[in-house]
């Protein structure tokens, strides 16, 4: 699978080791930075990542930041962009199931390596369901264009 990846200087170190394992597992990983620890803008880089996805660059992104949040935010800015902030396995499990996440988002300061690889693991190997998932999916973008911002 082709997986961009990115972080932020909170979520440097994590990235590469998640980088590393997706490597090792046979994955193609498109790193789009940071490439160090030191202090940068989180959107500039989960930006840059998402455009990767949107362009069809990539299958699926993961980001990684100190807490999660701000990658989060970033990335659920861009319609068709689905991006679920995980902690643990079976939230990453149930993002792919029933809501067709194509994006993990990781807090770096937050979870350990070890739990990072387990979920990265689950995101990657779950298929979505469809069906009553996939109507509520449709119920939000048809939300989305619905509203008229005054």
């Amino acid at each position: 699978m082709k997986i961009v990846i990115a972080a932020d200087h909170a979520g440097y170190f994590l990235k590469e080791k998640i980088k590393d394992f997706l490597i090792k597992e046979g994955h193609e990983v498109l790193d789009v930075g940071t490439n160090s620890a030191v202090s940068v803008d989180y959107p500039e880089y989960g930006y840059k990542a998402v455009e990767k996805i949107l362009k069809g660059e990539a299958e699926r992104g993961i980001l990684v930041c100190g807490t999660g949040i701000g990658m989060s935010i970033v990335a659920n800015r861009f319609p068709g962009i689905r991006a679920a902030l995980c902690h643990e396995p079976f939230s990453a499990k149930m993002a792919r199931l029933h809501n067709n996440a194509n994006v993990l988002v990781l807090g770096g300061r937050l979870i350990g390596d070890g739990m990072a690889i387990e979920i990265v693991k689950t995101f990657l190997s779950m298929e979505f369901e469809g069906g009553r998932h996939e109507r509520r999916l449709n119920l939000i973008e048809d939300l989305r264009k619905s509203f008229k911002q005054k």
